[in-house]
């Protein structure tokens, strides 16, 4: 499997270019700024990008969304949740407000428990709400990219709108927490002591794990 992190935008979202060695099929994971050389970086390396994969709706992690598929043709996928939310009027006017170019509407909507393929990688869709309702991690071949969900040492902020701590710890501690301590964790945002960690490393010192859960 080829993992490139990228760091994009002025938000400094962890984008992840996620490519199939055999196939040189690829999809992307909230590619949400510097989209051409985003792009650029797959197309280096011969890659297709198929899909470009949202971990959640918040327009830091989608703003990229239209242009990617204006330079690939990918098809976007999105948790049915997110993509109900932030597909309303409402909320696309106040994020306009806040200069973000508001993203078109999923081609693709999953749901827990659904399998994205690119290539001969398959990664699961995790629903983990919390941060927001239909926030989602995606596993596959050990790693785990987290988005908002969780972080190196710390989680994704729930007091925006339709966010719930109380929600995202259960998310965390009945989705997430199961899986094998050396699953690798890809964050959404390098906020921590290292870009990477694992699921053991967090279990031992993520605060919101050792404080709120254990």
């Amino acid at each position: 499997m080829i993992i490139k992190q990228m760091i994009v935008g002025h938000m400094e979202v962890c984008c992840y270019m996620v490519g199939c060695p055999k196939t040189k099929k690829a999809l992307f994971i909230d590619p949400a700024g510097d989209e051409d050389e985003v792009v650029q970086a797959a197309n280096g390396l011969g890659l297709e990008v198929q899909y470009v994969v949202n971990t959640h709706g918040h327009p830091d992690h989608t703003c990229g969304n239209r242009r990617i598929k204006e330079l690939t043709g990918a098809q976007i996928v999105m948790h049915e949740l997110d993509d109900d939310l932030f597909s309303e009027p409402k909320i696309q006017m106040f994020y306009r407000q806040m200069g973000f170019d508001p993203a078109p509407p999923a081609d693709i909507r999953v749901k827990d428990e659904d399998i994205i393929t690119v290539g001969n990688i398959s990664l699961k869709v995790i629903h983990t709400p919390g941060h927001t309702p239909g926030a989602i991690c995606l596993y596959g071949g050990g790693n785990l990219f987290t988005g908002d969900t969780l972080f190196v040492g710390a989680v994704g902020r729930t007091d925006l709108p339709d966010g719930s701590l109380e929600t995202l710890l259960r998310s965390l501690k009945e989705r997430i927490l199961s899986l094998p301590d050396d699953t690798i964790v890809w964050p959404g945002h390098n906020y921590g002591d290292s870009p990477t960690s694992t699921l053991g490393e967090e279990r031992e010192t993520n605060p919101y794990i050792t404080d709120f859960i254990k």
